[in-house]
């Protein structure tokens, strides 16, 4: 799968990871129920993106290090610091660039 060899991370173990760390109490999550949140943006089509976060040029790394650390990337973002994991992260930027 392109997804997996683009981050080295597992699609498949995403959903859950997404639901633990709140993804969808903000963010509209495409294949994710209930994942409806409209206090960030939308996160379908994020792979054809040209900004991570309207700031970073995109690529998967980008995103994980947004994912991880947002506010390395912006200090002053809205997205918080979840305490998720690079690996963690690698699995929800496959996810997402799979859909």
């Amino acid at each position: 799968m392109l997804a997996r060899a683009l981050v080295g991370g597992d699609p498949a173990r995403a959903p859950p990871i997404l639901r633990r760390y709140g993804c969808a109490g903000c963010h509209t999550i495409p294949g994710i129920p209930g994942a409806d949140g409209q206090v960030g943006g939308s996160l379908s089509g994020i792979k054809h993106r040209v900004y991570v976060g309207g700031i970073a040029p995109h690529s998967p790394d980008t995103l994980v290090r947004w994912i991880v650390s947002p506010q390395e990337l912006s200090p002053r973002s809205a997205m918080p610091a979840t305490g998720i994991s690079e690996a963690e992260a690698r699995d929800v930027v496959a996810y997402l660039y799979s859909r």
